[in-house]
């Protein structure tokens, strides 16, 4: 389940679609070598032209290591439309037993995960939706670690990918986020970077949170918001990517 000399040594210094070509050539599992091998834009394409998908799952905690995910939400998209007829949404079997907190906060309970997949039996429709697109996060520290480890658990391989951080765009947006000292006492707030908050400072509607594919379109149609009022059609997606 470890990976490749190669990979950790070379592959990781090189931009990303030169990572893609190296990784192409050492993937042994074919699902991740028709990943690669479908490309990478390069850092320089303007964001208007560069195909995405919006990605988010729930799952069972917060460590990558220690949880699974519960169910997989995506929708593609580019800055000009959202093709919410390709929207796909699964729950799947985690490999532990779902624990009372889980399912308060994401609403999927045993008898949701008792007949669904394992995420091995739905790999080929993720990976065709994934294929050639940059995904789209709000908060990268669970998508890009939680699919890894569970690849490598299924696989014996992990995967390596860039992602666009709506979340990481906010906090860039607003270093001052947290009042100082004083300004706590007085009674100012720190400004939240939740997605539902972000969305809120745009004028976006309020979704219902924490089901994969509606917090999927919230998250498309925020970094549509971002681009149009901080960014440009023209921002190269090197600038924006992670």
């Amino acid at each position: 389940m470890s990976e490749t000399p190669f990979m950790l040594d070379d592959a990781k210094r090189l931009p990303w679609p030169e990572q893609y070509e190296a990784l192409a050539n050492s993937a042994k599992a074919p699902i991740l070598k028709a990943f690669y091998e479908a490309g990478c834009a390069s850092p320089d394409t303007p964001v208007s032209e560069v195909p995405m998908v919006a990605l988010d799952f729930e799952t069972t905690g917060l460590e990558a290591d220690e949880h699974s995910i519960v169910s997989i939400g995506l929708v593609p998209f580019t800055l000009d439309a959202i093709q919410l007829s390709h929207a796909r949404h699964w729950v799947v079997r985690p490999k532990l037993p779902l624990h009372q907190m889980s399912v308060t906060f994401h609403g999927i309970t045993h008898a949701d995960i008792y007949n669904a997949p394992d995420l091995s039996e739905i790999l080929e429709d993720v990976f065709a939706s994934l294929n050639g697109r940059i995904p789209v996060v709000h908060f990268r520290h669970i998508e890009r670690p939680f699919l890894n480890v569970a690849l490598q658990y299924r696989l014996d391989e992990g995967i390596r990918f860039p992602v666009v951080d709506t979340m990481a765009i906010e906090a860039h947006l607003h270093p001052d986020r947290q009042p100082s000292f004083l300004k706590r006492l007085v009674g100012e707030k720190p400004l939240s970077i939740r997605l539902a908050d972000s969305r809120t400072r745009y004028g976006l509607p309020h979704y219902a949170a924490h089901n994969a594919l509606i917090d999927a379109i919230a998250t498309a149609e925020l970094l549509q918001a971002q681009v149009q009022h901080h960014f440009s059609p023209q921002t190269p997606i090197g600038d924006l990517w992670l």
